[in-house]
């Protein structure tokens, strides 16, 4: 064992090990950090496509939410792998990088960038059109506007600011999730609404269940559950040791798993066994459904902590992961340095401010365009997926030799089969732009690489400059320096 994977190494001399000095204000806990997660996904995520699902799904959406957590499960073992020995914030970057190869994690890393840049905008646009529905007569754009700047300024309050506003959000999507769930349990008991009951069918339908169904739902699946990755980028950030923010990202993702399933269940009961809902329903199925089986008022209440849930706490949270993942890229100097640079209250200042920057830009163009941005999102996810089931691979069994079969082999690579299934039948515009993404990134890979910039440490070579040091008295080095 390397001293780097020593368990004796508190996470600040693991860090250091690597090259880096603690600059991120370490005071995340392990609570922290599954409550970031559990934000990121959104627990009432299901509440705005639960009618695009139920159509696709032949009124299984509880089915598709279990399934999504199969597939995603592999996944996740795989960041908690990663995450376990290589506790850095560029998240995919990092692992691939130093699991593989530098050349490997600059584009494993530009890959999930793009993920990480347009989640936000896509966040943006879609609490803006949900804003438009409040007010009709008002500019999408100002919404969205608006939006930028609330998230640009919690983010730049520091981490403590940020975990304040998980746990007020966390608590209110909860209460509701609470607050539905009596709704339709009254309801169902009190046959409020015609034809609706308790039944099991949403969770298993024999009759519906077909392959091309299933292979449609673990497409959606796998898609809904995009966020808790977001995890790792915290991980420098982290007080629990090494292993937090693998077993934050395993717990945030059956817990909102748990919440998909309870509440697309009762949606579905509540739904009454009808076949699908028309195109002047789909978008607000669920709100509907609330208004069915309670009033307008509880409607209204439950369409404003959605739009809330997604313009604020998502979208707060996707912009800290970008914000992270753009310093720990600059750090190793594949982007501008000024991206890596800390203020006083211990976060990439820079960083916020040009994801704030590129979202606002980006939205008054992406206006009404939900269906493209969410296809080159799920493209760059995938693709950085992809890359981290190899670098498990590549890192454990090949560098370390591991025996661990089940964990290190048999795992990724039924992660890689499944994501890339998913990736072979993504939507031909998100292959497009996201070919034209990484050509894109090859272009900057170059250049840096021309004007001598490069990232000094594979996990190879780390491990080995690890071995040679007393982790103890490792100098700390700041961004775009390097060990000498």
């Amino acid at each position: 064992m390397s001293r780097i994977d020593s368990p004796d190494l508190t996470p600040q001399q693991q860090l250091e090990s690597y090259g880096y000095k603690q600059e991120l204000k370490r005071s995340v806990s392990t609570l922290d950090l599954l409550i970031y997660g559990l934000v990121f996904m959104v627990p009432i995520a299901p509440w705005a496509i639960f009618g695009v699902v139920y159509n696709a799904a032949g009124g299984m959406v509880p089915l598709v939410y279990l399934i999504g957590l199969i597939a995603m499960i592999f996944t996740a073992l795989a960041y908690q792998q990663m995450a376990k020995s290589i506790p850095l914030a560029g998240s995919v970057f990092s692992y691939v990088g130093r699991g593989i190869h530098p050349t490997a994690g600059f584009f494993a890393g530009w890959a999930i960038l793009l993920d990480y840049l347009l989640v936000p905008t896509l966040l943006y646009v879609f609490a803006a059109e949900s804003m438009v529905g409040i007010f009709p007569d008002s500019p999408r754009w100002m919404w969205a506007v608006i939006f930028v700047v609330i998230n640009t300024v919690i983010n730049l309050l520091g981490i403590s600011s940020i975990k304040r506003i998980n746990r007020i959000f966390l608590a209110i999507e909860l209460a509701f999730v609470v607050i539905f769930v009596v709704i339709a349990v009254n309801a169902l008991s009190g046959n409020t609404i015609p034809d609706a009951a308790f039944t099991i069918d949403p969770l298993w339908d024999a009759s519906k269940v077909t392959g091309p169904l299933i292979a449609s739902a673990l497409s959606i699946a796998v898609l809904s559950f995009l966020g808790f990755d977001g995890i790792s980028t915290m991980s420098e950030e982290a007080t629990g040791g090494r292993n937090a923010a693998g077993r934050a990202m395993i717990m945030a993702l059956f817990v909102v798993a748990f919440l998909f399933i309870l509440q697309t269940w009762l949606a579905s009961a509540l739904a009454g066994g009808r076949e699908s809902f028309g195109d002047d329903e789909v978008g607000n199925a669920f709100f509907i459904l609330v208004q069915a089986a309670s009033n307008s008022g509880w409607m209204t209440a439950f369409f404003v902590v959605n739009v809330m849930a997604v313009g604020i706490a998502n979208a707060m949270a996707a912009q800290a992961a970008t914000s992270r993942l753009l310093y720990s890229m600059s750090r190793d100097r594949q982007l501008p340095a000024f991206l890596s640079r800390i203020d006083r209250r211990q976060i990439p200042r820079n960083a916020v401010l040009v994801v704030s920057a590129i979202s606002a830009v980006l939205v008054l163009f992406f206006v009404g365009q939900i269906d493209l941005i969410a296809a080159l999102v799920n493209f760059g996810a995938l693709f950085g997926f992809m890359m981290l089931h190899l670098a498990v691979i590549v890192y454990y069994v090949v560098r370390k030799k591991s025996h661990n079969y089940l964990l290190h082999l048999v795992v990724p690579i039924l992660g890689f089969l499944i994501i890339g299934y998913v990736l072979l039948n993504a939507a031909p515009q998100a292959k497009i732009g996201g070919v034209i993404w990484l050509v894109l990134g090859a272009g900057v890979f170059f250049y840096y690489r021309i004007s001598g910039r490069k990232t000094e440490f594979s996990g190879e070579d780390a491990e080995k400059g690890a071995d040679d040091l007393d982790v103890t008295k490792v100098p700390a080095v700041g961004p775009g320096e390097s060990l000498s």
